[in-house]
């Protein structure tokens, strides 16, 4: 209908467009400059602005624009504000300032250094969850919590903030296994190879795993190359009940909300605080119904985690939240000084799982090996096995198929397995000079990878050739980077052109 023939809306209202643009998970509005409801409501660029229809309501931040992306009676959204929202084409919806946030004060309180209490971070979270806050008002808290600035009881207290603010689940049987990796260690899919041999042993073990926060690859980013991973909690469920495990993404569910929310923002900081690992760890596992929870920490120089110190502490912390809220918790310290497997990247690390979980001739002897280390752990935890004997066992369930038919059942449950993607664009680096490598410097292989287009491009990534002790000759490959397009795999080749930085080599005589 022409814009001159539209009946007239009622104060506040405008109709509502999908503009088909990507946000990621921020809720975002578009306004013409001119529109009557942003010019009498005062509205400008980054306000934000509550949106209602049909009993829905949700808070979005705003654009203003000058063009005709958006007429001046139409409200133009985001795909995520489109999805919050529920909104059909043409639907009317009534916009507002939102109501004034409370919990600001709380989180500027933070910001000052004051120490938050159980209500006020209670309180925080609640209005997280709900998506009261911006993006900026997110970094603002999460940049307030980094480093050492929240206490034991602070970290309890959010954990129980961030469990209270989405769903539970809850399961017949007890023990219920997790294992959690800290992360910063490429290629360290050891996930996928435990979830199978522990349910192949008759344990229960529910695994909701996170995608990539500062890495090329998460659990679910890879295990999405294979099945899928976006399940609600009754299809979670009638995979667990069926197989015994699953390998799912936990933010396809609302298991501690706001700490999808809170990583979304963590992402491009490329922060990972202490305090709000702890409290993003055990809020996912106790929101799932876990009652015994490994942790995997890798330790190395370039790793999350750099010293044994430190380990020991985050391990304290761990342990000290996770008894204050009922679940078991177990930190087992692994080496971190170089990455896992071959390939780092979803669909190259999802190659290396399968080659493990096959026990074909080639497959990564590391992966397999810190695979079975942690599941033999698990089995001891969850009393499958006596104290001493797990590794023995998880290496018998893998050696004789049982964990590969496991994981197929798995695969099959989740809605069918399937082949990962192969990279078209794919160019090896070369060593400069001959010598013996003597570390690999974990950040920046994975700041290689991303720059190729991981873990967005799940095809993307690299393959490691060499790995620390080896003899180099020079013009040898370290590596082959692999992506989606040319642009990406120029873009990357540009920083890995410093490959000696990443391979530290000492030359040969």
């Amino acid at each position: 209908m022409p814009e001159q023939e539209r009946p007239a809306l009622p104060p506040n209202q405008l109709r509502l467009r999908r503009l088909g643009i990507d946000t990621y998970q921020e809720p975002v509005l578009y306004m013409h400059r001119d529109c009557h409801v942003c010019r009498s409501e005062g509205f400008e660029a980054q306000s934000r602005v509550e949106l209602s229809l049909g009993g829905r309501t949700i808070v979005a931040t705003l654009n203003v624009v000058s063009g005709d992306i958006v007429s001046v009676d139409e409200a133009g959204l985001s795909e995520a504000a489109w999805r919050l929202l529920q909104a059909r084409d043409g639907d009317q919806a009534t916009l507002r300032h939102p109501a004034p946030i409370e919990s600001l004060g709380h989180m500027r309180s933070k910001v000052y250094g004051k120490r938050l209490g159980a209500a006020q971070l209670d309180a925080v979270v609640q209005d997280i969850a709900a998506g009261r806050y911006s993006d900026l008002e997110l970094a603002a808290f999460i940049t307030a919590c980094a480093g050492d600035r929240l206490d034991i009881e602070e970290t309890t207290a959010l954990t129980r903030a961030m469990v209270s603010a989405g769903e539970r689940m809850a399961w017949s049987t007890s023990p219920v296994m997790d294992k959690h990796s800290v992360g910063g260690l490429p290629g360290n899919r050891t996930t996928m190879v435990i979830v199978p041999i522990v349910a192949a042993c008759g344990l229960v073990m529910p695994k909701t795993s996170s995608r990539a926060i500062t890495s090329p690859a998460g659990t679910a980013d890879t295990m999405e190359t294979l099945a899928p991973v976006d399940l609600e909690v009754a299809q979670i469920r009638r995979v667990v009940e069926r197989t015994g495990g699953c390998i799912v993404w936990g933010g396809a569910v609302r298991l501690s909300p706001a700490d999808d929310i809170l990583i979304r923002v963590e992402r491009p900081l490329d922060l990972d605080s202490p305090g709000q690992l702890v409290a993003s760890v055990l809020s996912k596992k106790i929101a799932a119904g876990s009652t015994h929870v490994l942790i995997d920490m890798p330790v190395g120089l370039t790793a999350k985690v750099r010293s044994s110190h430190a380990a020991a502490v985050l391990a304290r912390q761990l342990e000290l939240v996770g008894k204050a809220l009922g679940v078991k918790v177990l930190v087992v310290q692994t080496e971190g000084q170089a990455p896992v497997g071959r390939g780092i990247g979803p669909a190259l690390e999802a190659r290396d799982v399968l080659a493990v979980l096959r026990n074909e001739a080639g497959a990564p002897a590391d992966l397999a090996q810190r695979a079975l280390l942690l599941a033999g752990r698990l089995l001891e935890f969850g009393g499958a096995t006596a104290a001493g004997q797990g590794a023995a066992l998880a290496a018998q369930v893998l050696a004789d198929g049982r964990a590969w038919r496991k994981f197929q059942d798995i695969c099959e449950a989740q809605g069918g397995m399937r082949v990962p993607p192969v990279a078209p664009c794919q160019q090896p680096v070369l060593a400069g000079h001959a010598g013996t490598v003597i570390a690999i410097d974990n950040r920046r292989l994975a700041r290689i990878a991303k720059l190729a287009g991981a873990p967005i491009d799940a095809c993307a990534g690299l393959d490691l050739h060499v790995r620390p002790g080896e003899l180099v000759e020079r013009g040898q490959p370290l590596f082959t980077l692999q992506a989606e397009t040319p642009g990406e795999l120029g873009y990357a080749l540009d920083y890995a052109l410093q490959a000696d930085a990443v391979h530290v080599m000492e030359e040969a005589r």
